[in-house]
């Protein structure tokens, strides 16, 4: 419900752009989940993570990948975050959580012009 109408009131500011406004669905750390295959062996993770069955209908997703992480350690965001962001395989994110691929596609319209692309 937020994003339409950020679009609208950043179109509003910036008609000359094209603009595209994408939010993860419940919470960022839900792109980990759907690719959570491939974290495995990484930042504690141990190599039985599995992407669940609706990674984006799950609530506290954050608290779900503490779950997974050894018995003392709790998934941190400022820690973690970044880490994750750089390991996680973005296909396989694509596949799992629609807004990821929302993200994906937004990002290579936006690209196009810039690669010669229509």
């Amino acid at each position: 419900d937020l994003a339409p109408g950020l679009l609208r009131r950043a179109a509003a500011v910036r008609s000359d752009r094209q603009i595209q406004v994408v939010m993860a669905r419940m919470e960022y750390e839900a792109w980990f989940l759907a690719a959570a295959d491939s974290l495995a062996g990484s930042r504690g993770f141990g190599d039985g993570i599995t992407a669940p069955e609706d990674p984006e209908a799950i609530r506290n997703a954050k608290g779900r990948l503490t779950e997974r992480m050894p018995p003392g350690r709790a998934y941190k965001e400022l820690r973690d975050q970044p880490a994750l962001t750089a390991r996680f395989d973005l296909e396989q994110a694509r596949r799992s959580a629609p807004s990821f691929d929302k993200l994906w596609r937004d990002v290579s319209s936006l690209l196009a012009p810039i690669r010669g692309q229509p």
